[in-house]
């Protein structure tokens, strides 16, 4: 009996160290996956008898830790330089609870303008931010030739057509893709002229689902005039704002003399349409090879046209603000004789766009691409093979307006009809009062330590 009776506490040691290198063994598996160190082992709660068999964990416990929840779009930390690629509506959905007021606002506030010009196809998707101004959330443009033949034939050509066809269904799939509150899809000259236009457009409605308006020249100055409102200084008393395409030249003559607005088009006094652009004329006169005098015979072209155009005496322009007049452009040659100018080995937008050129910058840039054959256009950077035979033929009408308004600076602008067209929409959309409204909030948030 005493040996039998001296064995069983031995027995049950050996039973409470067995059960408690179990317990050791039994570490969560999660645990060690990540690299942690298992967690030690806590005693045994008051009154518990030791050596009681565990109960079993349930499934989401045996997985290691609970999932963290998930944070909203909005909530996400950005990496410097991250472009996110998910459309708003989706980044809306994924949040959790309501969206916060950015997600809202980028889902509600997205507008686009879509510009098919003679020489170009261009889309402008963007949300409104401090009033007057925009980001540009997504973009496209493309050389289309849409004009190619038009001067000669009278209707636009199968081929330009079908080039025209493929870009608008980029343009169609990038608007579906967004959630766009508004926008305004229009036409040009190209369009306007060709005997076919109207049937090429309701080919477009079939093919692309998109539905583009041919609006008139008036129209086209004046968007021309809106895109540009942000470019104009307070020091300014008048200027003539021109935008050279590929089929049509508009010119603005703007006074801004009485009754100041922020409204640039407010203040456009006369107004002319100029039949001509950089692709009907290198058409006429040969855009490969141009030589001084081919050049001088577009000049004179271009001169006869704006004979015709007898404006009112207006102050800014009669010695009243006599040096306080300039020009402004809004087109490619512009805006490549600004990237020669500047000599960039690329085109960079941000450094051309608001630069300003004085008269012997113009001249020294003309005289230039004048010395250069067609190969020698085409390789610049600026220029490309897609447009090294338009440029010169847009050079010829930027002379004839530098000759008939004699100025002694002129800036540049890289933008036109789509930006016009945003102002515009959210102008009269009210965009601007409800970003104001988004941004006071955010602030009011702020200042209260909360998260905006």
């Amino acid at each position: 009996m005493n040996k039998g009776g001296s064995e069983l506490p031995g027995r049950r040691r050996r039973r409470r160290r067995k059960s408690a290198r179990k317990g050791e063994v039994k570490s969560p598996p999660a645990a060690q996956a990540t690299g942690s160190p298992p967690a030690p082992s806590a005693g045994a709660a008051p009154g518990e008898k030791k050596g009681r068999r565990r109960r079993r964990k349930s499934g989401r416990e045996i997985q290691g830790r609970p999932l963290a929840p998930q944070k909203a779009p909005g909530q996400a930390k950005s990496h410097p330089g991250a472009t996110s690629h998910m459309p708003a509506a989706a980044a809306a959905s994924q949040s959790a609870g309501s969206p916060s007021p950015a997600v809202r606002r980028q889902a509600d506030d997205l507008y686009a303008a879509l510009d098919l010009g003679t020489n170009n196809c261009r889309l402008l998707i963007a949300q409104p931010t401090r009033p007057g101004q925009f980001r540009v959330v997504d973009a496209f443009s493309r050389i289309v030739r849409l004009g190619e033949g038009l001067d000669a034939t009278g209707e636009l050509s199968q081929d330009a057509m079908d080039r025209a066809v493929e870009a608008l269904k980029i343009c169609a799939g990038k608007l579906k893709n967004r959630p766009v509150r508004r926008h305004r899809l229009i036409a040009t000259e190209a369009c306007r002229s060709a005997r076919n236009g109207v049937e090429f457009l309701e080919r477009v409605l079939a093919e692309t689902g998109l539905e583009l308006e041919i609006v008139t020249r008036e129209t086209e100055a004046r968007l021309a005039v809106a895109g540009c409102s942000s470019l104009v200084g307070h020091e300014t008393d008048g200027l003539v704002l021109f935008d050279i395409g590929g089929g049509s030249s508009e010119i603005a003559m703007i006074d801004l003399t009485e009754n100041r607005s922020n409204r640039l088009a407010n203040h456009i006094k006369a107004w002319t349409s100029l039949p001509v652009g950089v692709v009907t004329l290198s058409e006429r006169h040969g855009g490969c090879l141009v030589t001084p005098d081919v050049f001088q015979a577009m000049v004179e072209e271009v001169d006869e046209l704006l004979a015709d155009f007898d404006p009112p005496s207006l102050p800014a322009f009669s010695g009243l603000g006599a040096g306080r007049i300039h020009l402004l452009g809004t087109s490619g040659t512009v805006t490549t004789l600004a990237g020669l100018h500047l000599d960039l080995p690329r085109y960079d937008r941000r450094k051309v766009d608001g630069l300003w050129l004085s008269n012997e910058d113009v001249d020294r840039m003309l005289d230039r691409l004048l010395s250069w054959d067609f190969e020698a256009r085409a390789a610049n950077p600026c220029i490309g093979a897609d447009r090294a035979d338009l440029v010169l033929a847009g050079c010829a009408i930027l002379q004839s307006i530098r000759k008939r308004w004699p100025s002694e600076r002129m800036r540049v602008a890289d933008r036109g009809l789509r930006e016009g067209l945003l102002n515009e929409m959210m102008a009269s959309d009210g965009a601007w009062r409800r970003s104001g409204r988004s941004f006071r909030h955010r602030n009011q948030r702020s200042a209260q330590g909360e998260k905006p």
